[in-house]
């Protein structure tokens, strides 16, 4: 999107609150469709911290993720927890993972996450 919907900045602008990390939203962005859970930048961030943290080739990166401080205005991005992008009737990762898309780069997205089947 050349401007971001406002709706979904409204939906993001909620989740970031800390209202609720619930919020299940599905997106199309560059071809790809992810869905899962939304959850706060900050929530995020120390979220892939601690994963980098246990890693033993990936430890240094780490810092880098709860370094920044928030930045003013409204979301930029939406942060995903427990998603999947979407590939036919596979969910990648089958775990879930955790994704940062652009609020820009949506070009369709709905509420509610999608089911697959892995049979």
């Amino acid at each position: 999107m050349s401007k971001p919907d406002q709706l979904l900045v409204d939906v993001a602008t909620l989740v970031e609150s800390g209202q609720s990390n619930q919020m299940s939203l599905t997106v199309v962005t560059s071809g790809a469709v992810i869905t899962g859970r939304l959850a706060p930048e900050a929530v995020w961030r120390q979220r892939v911290s601690e994963v980098l943290t246990d890693s033993a080739r990936l430890g240094e990166f780490s810092a880098i993720f709860t370094a920044t401080t928030p930045q003013e205005g409204p979301p930029t991005h939406l942060h995903f927890h427990v998603a999947r992008i979407l590939q036919g009737t596979v969910g990648i990762p089958e775990t879930g993972g955790m994704y940062r898309v652009s609020i820009a780069d949506v070009s369709a997205w709905t509420v509610g996450d999608f089911s697959y089947s892995d049979h």
